[in-house]
């Protein structure tokens, strides 16, 4: 639903014609114009504001938001080698024969970010590129 307002121009054919008999106003009289109805808005047209205000939020996130630091050049390779999952093989233990003592859980992490592993997950005959030292 919308709403309409009506300026008070109108007015019944009784009155139109008392006011026509009125003497008119001087100039230099002029009265200072009516203040403006305050806008209301309806449920719609709060909605179609809320719309635009998220769109608008949406388009400046969008342009001015986090951008990729990606560049073109290629960084220094990570030397490797290739590990072929075996029956009761884990990525601890995989991680655990090429880590020094204590780094385990770092090289388990290199690891998957290297074979871009979404979990520790592994299965058989998988092959992994496994940093070297």
């Amino acid at each position: 639903m919308s709403t309409l307002a009506v300026a008070p121009g109108y007015a019944a054919p009784r009155e139109r014609a008392v006011r026509a008999a009125r003497p008119a106003r001087p100039a230099a009289r002029a009265a200072a114009p009516a203040p403006a109805a305050p806008v209301r808005l309806t449920r719609r047209g709060r909605l179609v504001v809320t719309l635009l205000f998220v769109v608008a939020l949406t388009v400046l996130a969008t342009v001015f938001g986090a951008t990729s630091a990606a560049t073109g050049e290629a960084g220094t390779p990570v030397p490797t080698r290739t590990v072929v999952v075996q029956e009761g093989d884990t990525l601890w233990a995989i991680a655990g024969e090429v880590a020094a003592p204590g780094d385990v859980r770092e090289m388990v992490h290199r690891i998957q970010e290297l074979n871009a592993l979404p979990g520790s997950g592994l299965t058989l005959g998988q092959e992994l590129a496994v940093p070297l030292g």
